[in-house]
């Protein structure tokens, strides 16, 4: 049965599932009928963080463009252009045992791909939600609904793995920007040119 988070709420992963070390972090999300002429393109990005809160280098930033983290730690599977469909519409694979050890935290982010173009955002999205699940017994660990609580947001930072001593944790984060993708790489440090 998966402990259900609320926003703010930290949970401890590994100290409670012994021998945790592969994890699948499945995001999902439904659009709200609207007038606009545009699909909705949400993409999935994950940012693997110092202790400063920034990237040490551009190959931190996993995405639809840099499909898995050089040190194959965190393996995005895909864009999911359309969203369509049951369950989880993008899906990261993160093994614990290979993240690098300057890495103490990593951030899963939603952006709305092109958003100022097609005059799309947040508050036309529902349903959203991310879950972690032990990818060795495809046990369901969390889940985290987003709830409503958006309006003009292009991107949204879900929630963050981060490490405290010896053991990994998760942090409900529901965190909206403006800006889009390129807000939330200059907040992480990435380059978005």
């Amino acid at each position: 049965m998966p402990i259900n988070l609320q926003k703010g709420q930290k949970i401890d992963l590994t100290k409670t599932n012994p021998g945790l070390k592969k994890l699948i972090v499945g995001l999902g999300w439904d659009t709200n009928r609207y007038d606009g002429s545009e699909e909705f393109d949400l993409d999935v990005s994950v940012f693997l963080l110092g202790e400063s809160g920034k990237v040490s280098s551009q190959e931190d930033f996993v995405f639809y463009g840099n499909l898995e983290h050089k040190s194959k730690s965190v393996k995005h599977q895909g864009d999911n252009r359309t969203g369509t469909g049951a369950g989880d519409d993008e899906v990261i694979e993160v093994d614990l045992s290979l993240v690098p050890t300057q890495i103490s935290r990593i951030a899963f982010a939603v952006t709305i791909y092109e958003a100022e173009k097609r005059r799309q955002n947040f508050g036309q999205i529902s349903n959203a939600y991310i879950r972690i699940l032990n990818a060795e017994q495809g046990e369901e660990l969390l889940h985290y609904d987003l709830g409503e609580d958006f309006s003009i947001e292009t991107s949204v930072v879900v929630g963050e793995l981060y490490q405290q001593g010896n053991e990994w944790k998760f942090n409900a984060i529901g965190s909206g920007f403006s800006g889009g993708l390129a807000a939330l790489c200059a907040n992480y440090g990435v380059d978005a040119a």
